[in-house]
């Protein structure tokens, strides 16, 4: 009996709105959009119609292919698509324009936990967009930070044609080692992995771009994004488990897709799906992980899981893990140490200077080098309402952000969140003015800085009056300030201004602890920048205290470099 792949997919989404399937709230944001948009169909002024037959044709094509791995493979089985999968493709293919009949939707942005079939239904999208999607001169193409990654969904998509020779002959497809062709419409599907400037000349009709976390720079996606310009219905389907780096363009077309979903950006042009737990979920609660794992009890099996939860809960070095595979929860690093959601939570996106001007402040300085971030991080206290305020400022030189491998420097310094320097190196004078500024119209109690690099910068601003303080960056001075910064986000008592660039660097830190139990700020990676943690432990240190705690013994043996 045939199946109705639609009413699959609108039953699916009406259950998981309703609260019949247990689904997390960006799941739920993903359907209720959907079954608006079939609303606003009936209105005036919605250039979109949804194509039922369209719809359907993805599906009805998947369902033909075989399954290439494990039992059902054996068994020679065909693949059947799961609801939560029917809902995503019709929802993709089956929006067209009322006038054109073109496809709505030009970019997906999938996410989802490990072991949810991810590659075997991007090898039947990417089959399907390669020879039955009607389209002269195809070029579709699976993406990846590495070619061994990139041929996964390559490789699964060739292996199901070697399988079908009824389809390869409907299709006219040719199986070659390294790409899939049909000769009678100049059609081909390969991998790629390389670097952004060695894929010019693309004509992009279908770019499978997987495990885009992992993406450390932007230049492929943005290759493969302009390289559609010449097709009318060009598809870019990005799907990827969560990561730990904030800084590349996974991060990025995420927090896009999460402004569509939540309405914060209306772009009718994006669909967006992202399968996580959400913010007060413990994540070993069993009655959570189909949130992140739709696929549960059909490809993602329970007790494989279970183990893997019994192994997180016993050693915390695996809990990290646990979160992005399994539960696909973005964190900061495999030995985290913020609470990146209590973090969040303690956004204030309307906190400004003015609000907190007639409070103490000190002002954290931690000036790295002069081609590196710069951080200049006030902290004011309001000891009544038992509250503590942060507002950043960043310096970076030009040369910096435009070579650098952080794919959001530019887009940072656009919105004015970090303040770029013309030239090579960072411009000190422009810090030096902005101290001077805060200390004629803020209550600055004190100024403690890292002396590296810091001396000609601390000389002008001690002759300008300015309360200088040094504070070297050691265990014995970090390790307490460090722990109420962190108890202080716990306890919600610390106020930030929704700031990404401090947001970004609080999520790379890494915490050190030694055997006397302190604790100390590190970074995995050098590009993991964490300048604005340190300017504002600095900060803390010194309003909590108020005494250099600096030149004994202990600091000398106990101090590590910072970078």
């Amino acid at each position: 009996m045939k199946r109705d792949y639609v009413a699959m997919a609108r039953q699916y989404a009406e259950d998981v709105v309703a609260g019949r399937i247990v689904a997390g709230q960006l799941e739920v944001l993903a359907c209720e959009r959907q079954l608006r948009d079939l609303q606003r169909e009936q209105g005036e002024g919605w250039p979109w119609v949804f194509d039922e037959d369209t719809a359907r044709r993805p599906c009805e094509f998947i369902e033909l292919l075989p399954h290439i791995k494990g039992k059902w493979a054996r068994e020679r089985r065909k693949l059947e698509l799961e609801p939560w999968q029917c809902f995503a493709l019709t929802t993709v293919f089956g929006w067209v324009h009322g006038d054109t009949g073109l496809r709505r939707f030009l970019e997906v942005y999938e996410e989802v936990a490990r072991k949810n079939a991810k590659s075997t239904k991007c090898a039947g999208i990417a089959l399907y967009m390669l020879g039955a999607d009607d389209e002269a001169g195809a070029e579709v193409y699976t993406a990846a930070t590495t070619r061994d990654q990139a041929r996964i969904v390559f490789d699964d998509a060739r292996a199901m044609a070697e399988r079908e020779p009824q389809m390869r002959a409907a299709l006219g497809l040719e199986v070659q080692q390294h790409r899939l062709v049909v000769p009678s419409t100049a059609s081909k599907l390969e991998p790629l992995a390389a670097e952004g400037s060695t894929l010019d000349g693309l004509n992009v009709h279908c770019a499978i771009v997987d495990e885009v976390h992992a993406h450390k720079r932007r230049d492929v996606y943005d290759v493969l994004d302009t390289a559609r310009g010449a097709r009318e219905q060009s598809l870019l389907w990005l799907i990827t488990t969560a990561g730990s780096d904030r800084s590349g363009i996974g991060y990025e077309r995420r927090g896009y897709a999460l402004k569509v979903l939540k309405g914060v950006v209306q772009d009718e042009r994006v669909f967006a799906l992202i399968y996580t737990i959400d913010e007060n979920d413990d994540p070993l609660d069993p009655k959570v992980w189909r949130k992140a794992n739709p696929n549960f009890g059909v490809s993602v099996l329970q007790d494989e899981f279970e183990a893997a939860a019994r192994k997180a809960a016993e050693t915390p070095s695996a809990m990290a893990n646990f979160l992005t595979k399994r539960l696909n929860v973005w964190v900061n690093a495999d030995s985290a140490w913020m609470d990146m959601r209590a973090w969040d939570r303690c956004a204030d996106t309307s906190l400004t200077l003015d609000a907190v001007k007639n409070l103490p402040c000190w002002i954290g300085l931690d000036l790295a080098s002069k081609v590196d971030i710069a951080a200049k991080v006030r902290v004011f206290r309001d000891k009544e309402a038992d509250k503590w305020y942060v507002l950043g400022d960043y310096y970076l030189p030009e040369r910096a952000v435009t070579e650098s491998r952080n794919s959001q420097y530019d887009g940072w310094h656009r919105r004015e969140l970090l303040r770029v320097t013309p030239g090579e190196v960072t411009d000190y004078d422009q810090i030096e003015d902005d101290i001077l500024a805060d200390t004629s119209r803020l209550v600055v109690r004190e100024v403690p800085f890292d002396p590296h690099n810091a001396i000609e910068l601390v000389n002008h601003m001690t002759d300008a009056g300015v309360p200088m303080v040094e504070m070297r960056p050691t265990v014995l001075n970090f390790s307490e300030p460090m722990k109420t910064l962190e108890a202080l986000v716990l306890q919600g008592k610390l106020v930030h201004n929704g700031d990404p660039v401090l947001t970004w660097m609080v999520s790379n830190v890494v915490c050190h602890r030694d055997a006397k139990d302190n604790i100390y700020p590190r970074k995995e990676r050098p590009e993991n920048k964490i300048d604005g943690v340190v300017a504002l432990i600095m900060a803390i240190g010194r309003a909590l205290h108020g005494v250099p705690q600096a030149g004994c013994l202990d600091d000398f043996l106990n101090s590590p470099v910072i970078a």
